[in-house]
């Protein structure tokens, strides 16, 4: 091979080296960039994942937390009412027994009952229903009673004794007629008084 023809394939050769050498720098430059791009992506969706698994464990957290408190406080006002039932049950029972036992403070108390029923109804022509364990009683005072409703109200008033009804004790008072009846038994003062009443027993037994 000439001189000339030996000059022409070095310098081919050196071309293409130079452009070989140039490819694989541009293509170990662009690897690097993309491999760096992806690192720093895989970086940023391993924090986003992270992050939102923090969060969505932050949120279970509270959650859970939130619920316990809620049934903690369920569970407390649960009692609560259980022991102030229990308290109304007692004093219910207190007062039956007191009413069963005729004794002079349930009897007095009748009284006044009758009496209060009365001057609601207005006096005139009155019915009284009690339980049949306190027809006696009512006769024993039906005067008095009608003279303290009478003086009140300024009207004759008169009372008759109607059947006996089954009550813990008290009164229901009514017109003749029917048309006006006020119920002071126990059970209905209690349940009228029952809001006033759970207020005191918590606050006594809940200090």
């Amino acid at each position: 091979m000439s001189v000339g023809a030996d000059k022409i394939t070095e310098n081919i050769k050196a071309d293409a080296q130079a452009k070989s050498d140039e490819i694989i720098s541009k293509a170990t430059v662009e690897t690097d960039k993309i491999l760096a791009e992806g690192q720093l992506k895989a970086e940023e969706a391993k924090k986003s994942i992270i992050d939102s698994a923090e969060k969505q464990a932050e949120m279970k957290y509270q959650q859970i937390i939130s619920e316990a408190k809620v049934n903690s406080r369920r569970k407390e006002l649960e009692a609560r009412e259980e022991v102030i039932e229990k308290a109304f049950r007692v004093a219910s029972e207190k007062i039956e027994k007191q009413a069963s036992d005729n004794s002079a403070n349930y009897v007095e108390s009748l009284k006044t009952m009758i009496k209060d029923a009365s001057l609601q109804v207005g006096g005139n022509q009155l019915e009284i229903l009690v339980r049949a364990d306190d027809v006696d009683n009512v006769k024993s005072m039906i005067d008095e009673v009608s003279d303290y409703v009478a003086s009140e109200t300024g009207k004759e008033t008169s009372f008759i004794i109607g059947e006996p009804i089954d009550i813990i004790g008290g009164a229901v008072v009514k017109t003749v007629d029917g048309e006006v009846e006020v119920k002071n038994t126990i059970e209905a003062r209690m349940l009228r008084y029952r809001k006033y009443l759970r207020s005191e027993v918590a606050k006594t037994l809940f200090k």
